[in-house]
């Protein structure tokens, strides 16, 4: 079962992303531990009473003309509709119900999934009796609140936690301990010609039409006397079929098969690089902590290829990820079918990294050095001490370092202590994650 994923829909300018950033906003001091998340970023994850779920704001997806902005909003709620666990729909107080708010609750009447009516900038009395309108559009959760100064969002995050069961959060079906890779990427980079040259059979249309199926297929695999499960986000569907925002659709797609798979190949047009959206993606898939590959498919297209231009595209490519730059990368060509069994090799290996676990008493002996080697700075006048080193017993690799002032260690010192981890043991396209505690 994928995580419960929200998505945020509307007409424009009622307040979508302002909800969005307050929705992420509740744990903003884990979230962004890493960087290369885009300020722009459409999608996260939000965290409320213990439960986290992932939100999606469909505001970021919408074309900028006038004319196709009601086409636009549409395909979206039908897309949120389909794919999303639950659907917020936010009007306005101000503007009171519009011709296309009255459109998109018609649509939205029609879906099976639940969904919040949550009316936007009730900020005083005058405006709580106008919002008395808004019950008329018959939706069953009604929640008044004001994006901008968050009154009102702890009741509407309350409403949304109680939705999510905790199978939804970390499902273990029967196939839990089998490795779980899914392939992600743009439309059109080459995922289900991937799997079809991995599987051996045309299990997935594959087409110059950029597209995708209706749900993710898993494949259960062996090769190299291992079991593992493949997940492709894109088959594609017939021409005709293609009607949707394939922009906002793949990203739905790709964040649910995030949930689902233990590591991820993001796959990467060699011709086009790396976007904006796949190191979205790509940080994202970190902050859940899942092992990344990269696979920079169509190489061999790629001409004037001198002796250096594997190294010199590698050295660019984590220069755009960084700073977590430790991911393998596999220069592949699926027609030809160029490494791409050596893909599904590095990807083994990354799920390995993932689950390793360190002696406390090797931990220490190497971590202890490296921090002698080079101490923490001095705050007002103390030394900061680290004394002692620990794995935490998580799912994916988490270190705790028990020091005397565990708040006043920064980043620059957490990434020397994340880079000696990563030069002594092998956890390569491995997030790790640090913590300080009071020893």
């Amino acid at each position: 079962m994928p995580g419960f994923t929200v998505a945020i829909v509307g007409r424009p300018n009622v307040g979508k992303s302002t909800l969005f950033n307050r929705l992420l906003e509740q744990r903003k001091a884990i979230v962004d531990d890493s960087s290369g998340v885009t300020r722009d970023r459409q999608y996260g994850i939000a965290e409320w009473n213990g439960k986290t779920f992932n939100v999606i704001d469909t505001g970021g997806f919408v074309a900028k003309s006038e004319d196709i902005f009601e086409r636009e909003i549409r395909k979206q709620v039908k897309i949120a509709m389909e794919e999303s666990n639950l659907v917020i729909f936010m009007c306005d107080v101000t503007t009171g119900i519009t011709d296309l708010d009255a459109d998109v609750a018609d649509l939205l009447r029609r879906s099976n999934k639940p969904v919040f009516l949550v009316v936007n900038k009730v900020d005083n009395h005058e405006r709580q009796l106008e919002a008395a309108e808004f019950y008329g559009m018959g939706f069953e959760h009604l929640h008044f609140l004001s994006s901008m100064s968050g009154s009102g969002t702890g009741e509407l995050l309350d409403a949304v936690t109680d939705l999510i069961k905790e199978d939804d959060e970390q499902a273990q079906g029967p196939d839990s301990g089998i490795p779980k890779i899914a392939i992600i990427g743009q439309p059109n980079v080459g995922k289900s010609s991937l799997l079809n040259a991995l599987v051996g059979e045309e299990r997935n249309i594959v087409s110059d039409i950029a597209g995708t199926t209706r749900d993710t297929i898993h494949t259960r695999y062996n090769l190299f006397q291992k079991e593992f499960i493949l997940i492709d986000t894109a088959g594609i569907r017939r021409k005709n079929k293609v009607h949707e925002d394939l922009e906002f659709y793949s990203v739905i797609r790709a964040i649910r098969a995030l949930d689902e798979a233990d590591i991820c190949m993001l796959l990467l047009d060699a011709e086009k690089g790396i976007t904006a959206q796949d190191i979205s993606i790509f940080s994202l898939a970190a902050r859940k902590g899942k092992g990344l590959v990269i696979l920079v498919n169509k190489w061999d297209l790629v001409a004037d290829k001198g002796t250096n231009s594997a190294r010199d595209y590698e050295k660019e490519l984590k220069e755009r990820i960084a700073p977590f730059s430790d991911v393998p990368i596999v220069f592949t060509s699926v027609p030809e079918k160029q490494r791409i069994f050596k893909a599904i090799e590095v990807a083994l290996e990354v799920y390995d990294n993932r689950s390793r676990k360190i002696q406390t008493s090797k931990l220490n002996e190497v971590m202890l050095k490296a921090i002698d080697a080079f101490k923490p700075p001095v705050v007002r006048g103390t030394p900061i001490k680290i004394k002692y080193v620990t794995q935490l017993p998580t799912y994916t690799p988490a270190f705790a370092f028990f020091a005397n002032l565990p708040d006043d260690i920064k980043t620059p010192y957490r990434n020397y202590l994340e880079n000696k981890l990563r030069e002594n043991f092998n956890f390569q396209g491995v997030p790790l994650k640090i913590f300080f505690r009071k020893k």
